[in-house]
């Protein structure tokens, strides 16, 4: 039994993973902001799936919220690591943003990403074994939309960590990939994005509609599994045409 951490988990392709991963009845630890009867509405879902389930709250935005949640999960022996948590926060063109906004988006999106992935790798290389999933972005490949620099270079990051931490870990037998997601039909873009913005995404996509959840959450678990025994430091892109790498 596999004890899997999600981060972002409450809403979205986080919640989603975690039903995933909850058929196979693995150990869950989700992690949510503020939304906690989302996260609190996915436990039990997935706990009738069968799998036991730890809810852990934490702003991310913040270095002291990291490293507050970093230190929790020393005392969890991580398997399988879904590093899903992130937002765009809000839209601000170059000479506007604050640099609070920069240092938010950055910390959520990018840093949070390595501090985490930091705090629970020493188990998986004492084992010799070991999942790693960070999620992407369309976003880090086109630049974003309008307002969007500070979440498109940290999603453009994530990629390039992705590389560097697969060559760091395979030689211990730890698969580290990433999934970037097009434009998916999650509460990010209810926030984020008018109905004629998701109008011009679909207009733009080769298959003509908006991605689920569902499906990227399937390629995550799919990377988690020994059908990608040989996939290492990949971005997989799952946007319906919109992008082809």
């Amino acid at each position: 039994m596999r004890t899997v951490l999600i981060t972002g988990a409450s809403k979205g392709i986080g919640a989603a993973t975690a039903l995933r991963f909850a058929q196979e009845k693995a150990n869950l630890i989700l992690h949510y902001s503020s939304d906690r009867q989302g996260a609190e509405s996915v436990a039990a879902q997935a706990q009738v799936l069968g799998a036991k389930v730890t809810l852990i709250q934490a702003d991310l935005t913040t270095l002291a919220g990291v490293e507050s949640f970093a230190t929790k999960l020393k005392d969890h022996k991580i398997d399988v690591l879904v590093n899903n948590a992130g937002s765009l926060i809000g839209r601000h063109k170059v000479p506007e943003m604050p640099s609070s906004h920069w240092e938010a988006t950055v910390m959520l999106n990018l840093s949070s990403v390595f501090y985490i992935t930091q705090a629970v790798v020493p188990h998986m290389l004492a084992q010799r074994s070991g999942w790693i999933v960070n999620v992407g972005s369309i976003a880090g490949r086109n630049g974003g939309g309008p307002g969007a620099v500070a979440y498109a270079t940290c999603k453009g990051a994530v990629s390039a960590l992705t590389k560097a931490m697969a060559k760091e870990f395979a030689p211990a037998g730890i698969h580290v990939n990433c999934v970037s997601p097009g434009v998916i039909a999650t509460n990010f873009h209810e926030v984020f994005s008018t109905p004629q913005m998701l109008e011009s995404f679909k207009a733009n996509t080769a298959s003509g509609r908006l991605g689920t959840s569902e499906e990227t959450a399937d390629v995550i678990e799919f990377l988690c599994s020994d059908k990608a025994a040989y996939i290492y430091g990949q971005t997989i892109e799952v946007n319906g045409g919109m992008y082809f790498a």
